[in-house]
């Protein structure tokens, strides 16, 4: 599969933990409705699966926030539960409400009938994957994801978001052995999916643990971290275009398990806005084969600020990380700049503009 060379692979350099000329930038859900051109495509689209599901519609959207913005990687758009829906629980969704599924799973019957699904089911994800490589023609890299096993596991359960998450809890409380089942298809099914999507073009994965951080200590890391270990342990290492493929894992509220999240096979570590980073790396370390690079951390409420706060807090952002690592002869310590969660529909495009100029702005001028 032939694809343009690439032009811009800072944001790779970095998850590879080499020197690069300034930190690279890219935003969770960068490609969604806080732009303008975003809201008029999914309108054409008639609905969110419209849109998700269509490759050209996915195409021009992933391209919209690079058009605006001078951002370091691209992000595959599509949702984190198009796993489950794949696997029959008939996803949708509803204006105002958020995604949901006709058919939770939520006794011994259900469970027994989850299988990793026929991948023909989503070959319009692979296929979007494709046609943005070559529309992208080398400008900057392409990112895939999924969500980690615990987090479909989390919306599979409950069927639909919650606030407390008592459907599932009671399920891993109460069955474990279920929840076991559940969490084991779907890493099976998530490495899978991810290899599809390696195999189509990405040159990145992430693995989105969106709801790891509501799970007490000792459960998360049963029933969460081991499960992202078993989708890391499937994936494979080198890309359609024969170059090494990074893995980036995030767990939203997952400071606490730094150290053990730190053993995770997999090159770059996403943090949200509560950690910081200088005691991020130290607890993660910063040699030795299992280092990692640091994705992250800003509080996707600062984009509400003026744009000259949203540079401030750039700033001490990057300033918290500390010195950038700058000798191109060996690896060492290496920053992602991105929120510290998916970015709101609320904000501000102006005030993106303002982000990604600081962050470029300020970080080289931390190399001189």
């Amino acid at each position: 599969m032939a694809f343009s060379p690439l032009k811009n692979d800072t944001f790779l350099r970095a998850c590879w933990r080499q020197a690069t000329d300034h930190t690279p930038i890219w935003l969770m859900r960068q490609a969604g409705r806080y732009l303008p051109e975003y809201v008029a495509t999914r309108a054409r689209a008639g609905s969110f699966m419209g849109l998700a599901t269509n490759v050209d519609y996915a195409t021009e959207v992933t391209l919209q926030p690079l058009a605006r913005y001078p951002l370091d990687a691209a992000i595959l758009f599509s949702d984190i539960l198009t796993v489950p829906d794949a696997m029959g629980l008939g996803l949708s969704f509803e204006a105002g409400e958020g995604p949901r599924f006709a058919h939770p799973v939520r006794d011994e019957a259900a469970v027994a009938r989850l299988a990793v699904p026929d991948l023909d089911k989503l070959r319009y994800v692979c296929d979007a994957v494709g046609s943005i490589r070559r529309a992208l023609d080398g400008q900057v890299p392409l990112i895939g994801f999924s969500g980690s096993p615990w987090t479909l596991a989390c919306y599979m359960v409950e069927g639909a978001g919650s606030s407390d998450y008592r459907l599932v809890k009671s399920m891993l409380y109460g069955r474990a052995d279920l929840m076991h089942r559940i969490l084991a298809v779907n890493a099976d099914a998530v490495a899978a999916y991810l290899n599809a999507q390696i195999d189509a073009g990405a040159q990145a994965v992430m693995i989105f643990d969106s709801w790891g951080g509501v799970l007490a200590d000792g459960v998360f890391q049963e029933f969460s971290l081991a499960y992202t270990a078993r989708v890391l342990s499937q994936l494979k290492r080198t890309g359609a275009d024969g170059q090494p493929v990074p893995r980036i894992v995030f767990t939203k509220g997952g400071g606490l398990w730094l150290r053990e999240m730190g053993e995770l096979d997999c090159e770059v570590l996403g943090l949200d806005w509560t950690v910081n980073l200088a005691r991020a790396r130290a607890a993660v370390g910063e040699s030795g084969e299992k280092a990692k690079a640091l994705q992250g951390n800003l509080d996707p409420n600062v984009l509400f600020a003026s744009p000259e706060v949203v540079a401030q807090e750039a700033r001490r952002v990057l300033d918290s990380f500390g010195k950038p690592h700058t000798d191109v002869a060996a690896s060492g310590p290496t920053h992602i700049f991105n929120l510290g969660h998916g970015i709101s529909q609320f904000t501000p495009p102006e005030n993106v503009a303002a982000l990604v100029e600081a962050v470029h702005l300020y970080s080289r001028a931390l190399r001189r």
